[in-house]
This record gives structure tokens, C-alpha cells and sequence, in this order.
């Protein structure tokens, strides 16, 4: 059974069937889809009956040059106002979909189909769209929602198991800040049965979604509480600013372990909430190991686009299913991290 969650007005989530969905959703105008070369070989009949720009893998091709490059085609193609961008593919799809559709032409309607599971509890929902410049994150970016956004766990089963256990670090960062009973489902299931067991991937998709969903329609543009959905993120973006070791996925892990490990030395988390979600990023087979140096992380940190002035926002795990926002100065910095 299909569910739908609200994010905001006029934009929706859903998660079921694309086969059933996408031709309910999709306007009577033209369509013309983003996505890359690997969702074109592993999900070709999703693309193959719309026009359809293929951009490069990996957090290189989310560049303000590809944008670039999609401006042109979508010149090339004769592409105006009304005409509907949908991204086929995970966030770095999305990201620049949602980018492109929202600034070509003072913007264009726009959707999403997330074929990753990364995708499908953060990346595509909530009507963040950025890319990055100079290997720092999404530093130019917008917010805009797209008309809705399609979570199929039936797309997901091509993923390696490598990717799919990078998007249970963003499942394992809900629970955290925002759901003990998902923090629950996760201590008591294993990574092969999330694999494997459809229904219950939906009900965790579901949990994450409706999480974030109410904190993204409490603060839609990141000046408040939407900032605790950063929980681990500014040492994951630290990590892949500076070494290519690691994807997206698994620098959030490390980055929530070590920010859980801050949170215990300040004494502001109990040993026992810090101990279970330390274990339970162990138990999903994330390797906690920082892959590069102290300094090189805490100058990463430095050009993070959270900062004001000379502090940044960090956001600490409390308890299991609660957070702290708080503003830290560079030169407490270093005792912290």
C-alpha cells in the first residue's frame, strides 16, 4: 500500500510502486529527465521513454560546470517554463535536478524518483538542492520543493552493499536525533534483514521520512531547528573534504561516532545512550576510523558554510532520540573535536 507524507504544502513524499505512481504524478506537459550513465544501465526503462541528459558519478560531477553543461542541453533541447525536470537517480541527481529546475528560467516545476536509500530518508527530501565548489559541500545551493518524490524500494535491490549501508548512516542519524522507536527497529534487526525484507525497509523509509518532514515543515530554511538534521554531518564533510577514503554515507557514521564520543567527554549524554549508538554503528559494519589528520579535519571544519563569524553551529546527541544545538568557537574547536 502506497503512503504519502506531507512535507510541505504542494510537495509530498511517497513511497510505493513506481510503476503505479509515476504516471499519477507526473504533469500532462513535457518531461525531460536528469540522471546519470550508471542508474541509465542498471534502471534504463525508467528513462528510456523521456528525453533525458546524463551527467558524470560521484561528488566530482556536482560541479556549478555541470550545471553548466545541463543549461546548454536544456537551451539545446528547447526547454521553457513549462516544461517538467524529473531527477532519476540518488541525491547527487537530485541535488542538481532540483538545482537546475529551480533556476533555469527563474525556475521550473520539478520531481524526483530516488533509486538509493540515502536517497529516499535524506538526500531527495526536505527541498535542499546544491552543489559544491572547491571540495567544500553544497556550499551554492537553493531551497525549493519539488512537486513530490517517489521512495520505491524495489529500485534499491541494484544497490551494492556498499551504498546501501551508506544510507543507513542518514537512517541511523534519524533515530538518533529524532526516534527511539526507530533506534529500536534498527538494535533489533541486522544489515542482511534490512537487505532482504521489503516491508520492513518501507516502515524505516517511512519512520525517516516523517521525521524529517516535520522538522524541514517546522523550519523549511535551515534557520532554527532544521539545523539538528546536520547531527554528524559538519565531521562527514570534514572527512570528504579531505580524503577521498569514504563516501557520503560512511563519513556520516564516523562523523556521529566521534561527535557521540565529543558529546560523552562533555558529560552532556549518558555512558549508556553514547554506548548503544556507538555500538549500533559497529553493529551496521561502519569502519569509526578517522581517515585523515586532526588538522587537516579541524581546518576542513573551519570553511564549513555553517559557520558565522568565528563559530559554527555543532549539533550533540543529548540522548537517544535528542539533540543539542550548539555554538562553538574555532578556538574551543580543537578540545571538542
Amino acid at each position: 500500500m502506497t503512503k504519502q507524507i506531507e512535507v510541505t504544502d504542494g510537495s509530498h513524499v511517497y513511497i510505493g510502486g513506481t510503476d503505479e505512481l509515476l504516471p499519477q504524478l507526473l504533469p500532462e506537459k513535457r518531461v525531460i529527465v536528469i540522471s546519470d550513465s550508471n542508474i541509465d544501465r542498471t534502471h534504463h526503462d525508467l528513462i528510456a521513454p523521456y528525453e533525458h541528459i546524463l551527467i558524470g558519478q560521484g561528488e566530482q560531477a556536482k560541479s556549478l560546470a555541470t550545471l553548466e553543461e545541463i543549461y546548454r542541453r536544456l537551451i539545446e533541447l528547447g526547454a521553457d517554463r513549462s516544461t517538467f525536470i524529473l531527477g532519476i537517480g540518488g541525491g547527487i541527481v537530485t541535488d542538481i535536478a532540483g538545482f537546475v529546475a529551480s533556476t533555469y528560467m527563474r525556475g521550473v516545476e520539478f520531481g524526483f524518483v530516488t533509486t538509493t536509500l540515502l536517497g529516499s530518508v535524506d538526500a531527495s527530501v526536505g527541498g535542499k538542492n546544491g552543489v559544491n565548489v572547491g571540495g567544500f559541500k553544497n556550499m551554492v545551493g537553493v531551497f525549493s520543493q519539488p512537486n513530490f518524490v517517489i521512495c520505491d524500494v524495489a529500485l534499491l535491490h541494484s544497490l551494492s552493499d556498499r551504498e546501501f549501508r551508506a544510507g543507513l548512516a542518514e537512517v541511523i542519524k534519524t533515530a538518533i536525533l529524532g526516534d527511539t522507536e526507530l533506534f529500536e527497529m534498527l538494535e533489533n534487526n541486522s544489515f542482511d534483514t534490512l537487505r532482504n525484507d521489503n516491508e520492513l525497509l518501507e516502515e524505516i523509509i517511512t519512520h525517516c521520512v516523517r521525521v524529517k518532514a516535520s522538522v524541514v515543515a517546522e523550519d523549511e530554511r535551515e534557520g532554527g531547528r532544521r539545523r539538528i538534521l546536520n547531527l554528524g554531518h559538519t565531521i562527514a564533510h570534514a572527512i570528504e573534504k579531505s580524503s577521498n577514503k569514504m563516501n557520503h554515507g560512511e563519513a556520516v557514521a564516523a562523523g556521529l561516532y566521534h561527535i557521540t564520543r565529543s558529546a560523552l567527554a562533555q558529560k552532556i549524554i549518558s555512558e549508556g545512550d553514547a554506548g548503544r549508538i556507538c555500538a549500533l554503528i559497529e553493529q551496521y559494519g561502519f569502519d569509526t576510523t578517522l581517515p585523515a589528520e586532526r588538522k587537516q579535519l579541524l581546518d576542513a571544519i573551519k570553511g564549513d558554510k555553517k559557520r558565522k563569524g568565528n563559530s559554527l553551529h555543532l549539533i550533540f546527541p543529548t540522548a537517544i532520540g535528542s539533540v543539542e544545538d550548539k555554538v562553538v568557537s574555532y578556538n574551543d574547536l580543537e578540545q571538542i573535536i
